[in-house]
């Protein structure tokens, strides 16, 4: 089996297929994460059937794929009319080959696809599990999507005939720093952390995208080839991505740019504030669904007493590193095909690997944790924005913890051993400051550094009450 990572995910499928019983699961995230590879590599060779709905089809598309895969195991009758008739079939082929105490894989890939309108497929494929799967403790049937809010919505949180049937669910998420490494050393690409943490910071942990880089290839190397040449392969994934995963993608499109230009985050009346649009009775159905698809993340807010805000008042920030990198620079069609080898060591790639680090530290906090020591401690994340201080200051990452420390999170990346300046000592104190007075907090607040090769001894360096590294990151949780 080659499969990089996934660790929990092949113990909780493995223990399903040897359950015993009907399993029905379901699987799903974002667009290229993995899934169907997942799977395959898994149950290939124990699949019954196996079929794969067509991307943006009708329903004629549809059901000419399920009846070639009908066709596939053995069914000779008339092509079906009606997916009850569809459904009806692949029964009938099943029931000649089901075997007592044999685990029979069924694997739909793609579901949301066969969902076309007024298809009435939901309903026969709620019948089908229902009225015959659930009988037969052989069978184990696996559903993957990447339209994420279809599966949620029709599947997992089904208020319909599939209503608390399906067994389990599984969201995959895009690999963390220590897959990514092993993912990509499995692809033959040598590189050191630093390059690992750039190319992170534009393409995530998605294993698709990681799996376009060449093992000869430098990282602005792979970015230029990759998004800034002519037909480059990630030059029109933007659009593939959100088509795939939201019948309907522009409001999700505005919210995702709103983000993009304001890195602090948003609240959910802030983002009305911007485009008034937005506010039309879905927004918060709209904000809901991309947290699901790993775009975007709410941190809890704490008000001036220190209490959590409702959800309504938490900031909502940005995620999702691909989608970030084409909002900053794809969006501008430049016609420089060496636009990112062009640009090394300016000010605004710097500030654009400073700014994704940040973002690369959130999606790792329970490493920071252990880095810490205070991995076993209970705790809880927050960001927290002065209603008093002109500008307002605001802290990215709180973490609040049981034995009542509260440790903030300063962020910093960097080519070489960080320094921190006299400036920079006086903006850390001043927050720290601002949130202790506001909140009136009675738990000690520590700074901690969260840097790439470490902290450089100075006069300002003792302030500093842990340091965690770039290593440290890539440390399984």
């Amino acid at each position: 089996m080659n499969v990089v990572g996934r660790i929990d995910e092949i113990s909780r499928l493995k223990a399903y297929y040897n359950s015993g019983k009907p399993e029905f699961i379901a699987l799903y995230g974002r667009r290229r994460v993995g899934k169907t590879f997942l799977v395959e590599q898994l149950f290939a060779d124990k699949f019954m059937f196996h079929v794969t709905g067509v991307i943006e089809g009708d329903k004629e598309d549809e059901m000419t794929v399920f009846y070639k895969a009908l066709e596939s195991i053995g069914y000779e009758g008339a092509a079906s009319k009606s997916w009850y008739d569809a459904f009806t079939a692949l029964r009938g082929c099943l029931e000649k080959k089901i075997r007592k105490n044999k685990r029979c894989v069924l694997f739909i890939d793609e579901l949301p696809c066969f969902d076309t309108p007024n298809s009435r497929f939901l309903k026969a494929f709620g019948n089908f599990w229902n009225g015959w799967c659930i009988l037969h403790p052989e069978i184990m049937l696996i559903v993957c999507g990447s339209a994420t809010t279809w599966m949620i919505k029709n599947i997992v949180d089904s208020h319909g005939g599939l209503h608390n049937r399906m067994t389990h669910e599984i969201h995959l998420h895009p690999f963390n720093l220590s897959e990514t490494e092993a993912y990509l050393k499995s692809n033959g690409v040598a590189w050191d952390r630093l390059s690992i943490v750039q190319i992170y910071s534009i393409m995530g942990g998605v294993p698709y995208y990681l799996g376009l880089i060449l093992s000869n290839e430098s990282v602005s190397q792979a970015v230029d080839r990759l998004f800034f040449s002519r037909g480059g392969e990630m030059s029109g994934e933007y659009d593939r991505l959100f088509r795939s995963m939201y019948k309907s993608p522009e409001p999700y499109q505005k919210i995702i740019a709103l983000l993009c230009k304001h890195k602090a985050g948003l609240t959910r009346e802030e983002l009305i504030g911007f485009d008034n649009v937005l506010n039309n009775g879905h927004l918060s159905e709209y904000l809901d669904n991309l947290e699901k698809c790993d775009f975007i993340r709410l941190y809890h807010v704490k008000d001036k007493t220190g209490k959590k805000l409702k959800k309504s008042g938490g900031i909502y920030q940005i995620m999702d590193f691909f989608t970030v990198f084409h909002n900053m620079f794809l969006v501008r069609e430049t016609t420089d095909q060496q636009y990112w080898s062009h640009h090394l060591n300016t000010p605004e790639q710097n500030n654009w690997y400073g700014l994704a680090f940040e973002r690369i530290c959130m999606y790792h906090i329970e490493q920071i944790k252990n880095a810490m020591g205070i991995g076993a401690i209970s705790a809880e994340y927050f960001s927290w924005r002065s209603a008093e201080s002109e500008p307002a200051c605001q802290i990215d990452l709180l973490i609040e913890r049981a034995d009542r420390v509260i440790n903030v999170c300063e962020m910093k990346f960097c080519d070489g051993v960080y320094m921190i300046q006299k400036a920079e000592d006086m903006r850390i104190r001043n927050r720290i400051a601002a949130y202790r007075e506001e909140t009136n907090t009675r738990c000690s607040v520590l700074p901690v550094l969260v840097t790439t090769y470490g902290l450089q001894k100075n006069m300002y360096s003792d302030y500093m009450r842990s340091v965690v590294v770039m290593d440290d990151l890539f440390k399984e949780s």
